[in-house]
């Protein structure tokens, strides 16, 4: 079973950060709760093919874009946070945000995106 750091961490590089469709199916399945919920500022999704959907979107509209890690990792319990970037790889971000996530049983149940102000 994954700990919520691990399970944070394949959120932000193995899901929203994967351009192939087959391996972000896969991590998904390994990642979340199937009946997943994700809020953004733009809504929230339901289930793995919505957050597929979710995450396949962000990377179209934003092509050669990369996300990283931006801090550590905290967890408290069964509470994952995890501060983030995207933009050009090697370059100064365009956005930043944190996820907040709530684990149960191994898997994220439901995702907080939040974004910072520039």
């Amino acid at each position: 079973m994954a700990t919520v750091a691990e399970l944070m961490e394949a959120n932000l590089l193995k899901v929203f950060n994967e351009r192939d469709d087959e391996r972000r199916a896969k991590a998904i399945a390994e990642t979340y709760a199937a009946d997943v919920e994700f809020a953004d500022p733009e809504g929230v999704t339901t289930g793995h093919e919505e957050l597929n959907a979710k995450a396949k979107g962000l990377l179209e509209q934003s092509p050669g874009f990369v996300f990283a890690p931006d801090g550590p990792v905290l967890v408290n319990h069964d509470l994952g946070h995890l501060a983030w970037r995207l933009g050009p790889e090697g370059q100064p971000p365009v956005v930043r945000g944190i996820d907040v996530a709530l684990v149960e049983n191994g898997l994220i149940t439901k995702l907080y995106t939040m974004l910072l102000p520039a």
